[in-house]
């Protein structure tokens, strides 16, 4: 009695104890067992917080349940029916430590993966204490990470996928705020019941970034965060597609950095130290890091881009989402849209043709972010966009951007959007347009000279029949160069020579050959096109139109040609061509059914060799001809828009960095003049100052004056006492 009155006092010592001979302290452990279960239905009953000892009878029962597995095998589910059920009456502290003693738990293996997501995805938009949403978060994200450590773990990852979409769908059919104005200012934490579809699109881009995931279900949860009605939600899956951090949106992934005008003036009026000082460099240092990086962070995430399902109705959608709801977005929020619109246009060849009448509203020069807005507009052109749908674009960019009533950067940036535009799609522009544009290459302003050459030598090489003949230059005239010349609309270059990822099917059949013998591939043939055929849509009930027709020749062979003329011989059968080295054979030997260009699909997606090719190209910059080309990636960046520019006038804190740049290496005050070449430092005499002083500064000063005024007699001893020291120092 003695004992179990000091071990029921004493949780932690009793903990010890059971771990080290669990047989010998089972009476002990079930008293405490079933001192939980009567708290636990006094909560149900009158549900309040029951204070730190509860905590430590929690912690106490999870620490042991290994130890006892049959008695505490539903401990797991009466954790996390308190969290899930009685949420907002735990206080922090409770909430805090239930979650530690899931993990706990799953770290000792008596939950599960998936039953400790199911708990834990619940509660991240619920949540409001950052330790409670950052072990959340943190929990979440290692415990995937761990699981696909040494190879994907496809169970959990389809569970994990499925959960955040049902977190993304819940909410979809919420009305559309906007960001724009009172709607602003007047969004809660959780911004019209986005808070749970944001942590899902914000889990989704980390898992993405470390690498744990990296497969077209996990772009696809993003591709709907792009749809949600909360404009939170849509900035952060949309920068995810842009390859750009969203800090307003992503506040759990990073803070800011140090406050460098608060370290700065900290060191003025604290005591100087040389620990101080590496600080201040330190966070100097890491703040211009972060804001280059930033600066340098406008490359698109191309791969994410290709893995888009259906990237047709995907920008389809996103347009009738722009259009429709413009007065809600504020400017932008729709420059966020115009930029992924168009990166998917030019990724995919998207013809979206609305876009662009969308877009000639916001084409003048007063424009705010104009820049980005003409980015946008060259980026998603290509060379299947229509030239009669950009023409009318052409003439609003000449009509507001380049005339005489505006500064020289805006007529630069205006030529240098056309050319953009005409550099992926050469036969949108017109000759009376073209001339005028190129006269300007006379300007005196190095930006507008420098556009409109670039223009000019654009049309040289794709289409110089447009230009006068004087400006059309040598090269053009004699003919040299046709073959870089731009091809006529919806001409390709070259016919399809080859299916990507056809050789990836032919070793898969090659594995099926060797596992299951010849053969197995005609019989199965029937098989691949079941579930494909589609359905005669004619309603006619002629027997014509229901399928072939046997037709019996009554003993005789009939002979079907293509010769009008009874009399000829059939033609002989074109000869085969010879399959050139390289190409896959079964393009030449199977009809390749829809359950094999699946499976490509499949493989494809299965295959990193590939998929790390196709990024890697895509993410290459071409800088070699003037026109785009099939495989260009059409990024265009405002510097390109903008062009060369003057270099503008410093500000005070360049100013001050130059004369502080000056200074180094200098004492703090004084001349170091009559100090450097001197054994013993130290400045001039005055005698020497007043000899090197120029004659018109000494012209009014007493000396001479007084030199002029002099007695004879005072001259004479003055010539006399200069002989004499010319005496003395010549011997």
């Amino acid at each position: 009695m003695v004992r179990g009155m000091v071990l029921t006092a004493n949780l932690p010592q009793l903990q010890n104890l059971i771990k080290r001979d669990s047989d010998a302290y089972r009476e002990e452990f079930l008293q405490q067992w079933a001192h939980y279960n009567s708290l636990r239905e006094i909560f149900h009953i009158n549900p309040d917080d029951k204070g730190q000892k509860f905590r430590e009878l929690l912690t106490f029962i999870a620490q042991v349940s290994p130890c006892y597995p049959n008695d505490t095998r539903d401990f797991p589910q009466h954790l996390s029916a308190l969290l899930l059920d009685h949420f907002t009456l735990l206080s922090p502290d409770l909430r805090l430590s239930i979650v530690q003693n899931l993990v706990m738990l799953r770290n000792k293996d008596v939950l599960s993966s998936i039953d400790l997501l199911k708990t834990l995805f619940p509660l991240l938009a619920r949540a409001r204490a950052a330790p409670l949403r950052a072990l959340i978060r943190s929990t979440i994200l290692s415990d995937l990470k761990t699981a696909n450590a040494k190879t994907k773990n496809v169970r959990l990852n389809k569970a994990v996928q499925a959960m955040l979409f049902a977190m993304l769908e819940r909410s979809m059919d919420s009305q559309v705020v906007g960001d724009k104005g009172k709607a602003k200012a007047d969004a809660g934490p959780d911004g019209n019941s986005g808070g749970e579809a944001l942590w899902a699109v914000l889990l989704t881009k980390e898992l993405w970034k470390t690498g744990v995931w990296n497969d077209n279900k996990s772009v696809a949860i993003v591709a709907l965060g792009c749809m949600h009605p909360n404009v939170k939600v849509q900035s952060a899956s949309m920068h995810f597609f842009l390859g750009e951090s969203d800090d307003k949106d992503d506040d759990e992934s990073g803070d800011e950095g140090p406050d460098i005008k608060k370290l700065q003036h900290q060191r003025v009026i604290k005591k100087k130290t040389r620990s101080g000082d590496r600080k201040l460099d330190r966070a100097v240092k890491a703040s211009k890091k972060k804001r280059k990086d930033k600066a340098n962070a406008t490359t698109a995430n191309f791969p994410a881009l290709q893995l888009i399902n259906d990237p047709q109705t995907f920008g389809e959608k996103l347009y009738d989402k722009l259009q429709r709801h413009d007065k809600l977005y504020s400017l932008d929020h729709k420059i966020l849209h115009m930029q992924l619109l168009s990166r998917v246009m030019g990724a995919h060849k998207l013809c979206v043709l609305g876009f662009y009448t969308y877009i000639v509203r916001y084409l003048t020069y007063h424009q705010l972010s104009v820049t980005l807005i003409l980015v946008s507009l060259a980026q998603s052109v290509h060379d299947l966009t229509p030239p009669d749908a950009l023409q009318p674009v052409l003439r609003k960019l000449a009509h507001e951007f380049v005339h005489p009533g505006v500064g020289p950067e805006v007529i630069a940036a205006g030529i240098n959007a056309i050319r953009e535009v005409c550099r992926r799609q050469p036969w949108a522009m017109e000759e009376d347009l073209l001339a005028d544009l190129v006269a300007y290459r006379k300007s005196r302003d190095k930006g507008v000279l420098t556009a409109s050459r670039g223009l000019l030598a654009l049309y040289r090489e794709v289409n110089p029949d447009l230009l006068k003949r004087r400006e059309r230059g040598k090269d053009a005239s004699m003919g040299v160069g046709a073959e870089k010349r731009a091809l006529p609309y919806g001409h390709a270059p070259k016919a399809t020579e080859r299916i990507e990822g056809l050789e990836l099917l032919e070793e898969h059949l090659k594995q099926l050959r060797a596992e299951e013998g010849s053969g197995a591939e005609d019989e199965d043939e029937e098989g691949d096109w079941k579930d494909w055929d589609v359905e005669d849509d004619s309603s006619s009930s002629d027997e014509s139109s229901a399928g072939w027709i046997d037709v019996e020749s009554d003993g005789e062979d009939i002979m079907v040609t293509d010769s009008e003329d009874e009399g000829e011989k059939p033609p002989p059968p074109p000869k085969e061509d010879k399959p050139e080295p390289g190409p896959s054979t079964l393009m030449t030997t199977k009809i390749l059914t829809p359950a094999d260009y699946a499976k490509i699909a499949e493989l494809r997606a299965q295959d990193p060799s590939s998929t790390t090719t196709s990024a890697a190209a895509s993410k290459k910059r071409k800088k070699g001809p003037l026109v785009a080309s099939n495989d260009d990636d059409g990024f265009v960046s405002e510097s390109e828009i903008l062009g060369p520019r003057k270099k503008a006038k410093a500000d005070y804190e360049e100013r001050m960095a130059s004369i502080a740049k000056g200074r180094e290496g200098r004492e703090r005050f004084g001349s170091l003049k009559g100090k450097k070449n001197k054994d013993t430092p130290s400045s001039s005499t005055n005698r020497e100052k007043a000899r090197n002083k120029p004659v018109m500064m000494i012209l009014s000063s007493g000396a001479v004056k007084g030199k002029k005024k002099a007695s004879l007699r005072d001259k004479q001893r003055k010539l006399r006492a200069h002989i004499d020291r010319a005496k003395k120092a010549y011997h």
